[in-house]
């Protein structure tokens, strides 16, 4: 059994929908008090009216982590309405699909400057409030693509996953004197609303490649993420999960075709 995280002070960002939607919905149903970040506000409306209609602590903060000031802004509020921070799920992100020879100078800033500074930015700017909680914990939301696979149209967006757990591991040595402790989630085909243009086609054979014969969900993301949060979880920093039902351990389809 892991020590309860209930009234602990948990932002997520990039909550409004998807995957950060769902890290914190298990957050939340595990009696954490949430703000959620976003740049939509009636999407962010909604997850607060959903996941606070069981009685959780829910509220949220318009931002984009690639702004400094608003990043800033998301800590401070933090701290005015929880009181500070202890969990930080640093999940925005965003994903266009773009092939290569068609990429512009402004699709792989754009993706950089959400992915990857935007990363850098939330935390450092919930670090002062992370070092004053005494048991702070970061988790980042990385991918397969790019650590560990590559899929055509997404060289920018896999550059930007695996540039995360280059930070990653730096920040985990800068951190651990402040018993901080920061870690990486890598999901893979997971059901989201990000999947809805891909069409049938490319779910079934992504359902197909997958061992387990399903897409993950976000609630199997937001697991993840909790026990990293987790007291017991105070000794591991600077290390990645793999969440994608077995997805990258076939060394081919006819390995599967053997199941």
């Amino acid at each position: 059994m892991f020590t309860s995280i209930a009234g602990r002070a948990v932002v997520v960002t990039g909550a409004t929908r998807g995957i950060g939607k769902g890290i914190a919905g298990v957050f939340a149903r595990s009696g954490a008090r949430v703000l959620v970040t976003g740049r939509d506000e009636d999407a962010a409306k909604a997850t607060v009216a959903e996941l606070g209609a069981g009685g959780a602590e829910v509220s949220y903060l318009l931002a984009d982590v690639s702004r400094r000031e608003d990043c800033e802004r998301m800590a401070q509020a933090a701290a005015d309405r929880l009181g500070g921070i202890d969990v930080l799920c640093a999940n925005a992100g965003i994903f266009p699909d773009v092939k290569l020879a068609d990429m512009t100078e402004h699709d792989i800033d754009s993706i950089f400057a959400t992915n990857v500074k935007g990363t850098m930015l939330t935390v450092k700017a919930c670090l002062p409030h992370l070092e004053r909680s005494g048991h702070g914990r970061v988790i980042l939301t990385s991918s397969i693509t790019g650590p560990i696979t590559g899929y055509p149209g997404w060289a920018h967006y896999g550059a930007s996953k695996a540039a995360q757990l280059g930070f990653l591991r730096t920040a985990a040595m800068e951190l651990a004197p402040d018993k901080i402790t920061i870690n990486a989630v890598l999901p893979g085909n997971i059901i989201t609303e990000g999947l809805d243009g891909l069409g049938q086609d490319y779910l079934d054979g992504m359902t197909a490649s997958i061992p387990q014969r399903r897409l993950g969900t976000t609630a199997d993301i937001g697991h993840a993420a909790l026990f990293f949060a987790c007291d017991e979880a105070a000794y591991i920093t600077g290390q990645t999960l793999v969440i994608d039902g077995g997805q990258v351990l076939p060394e081919s389809l006819q390995a599967l075709d053997e199941m």
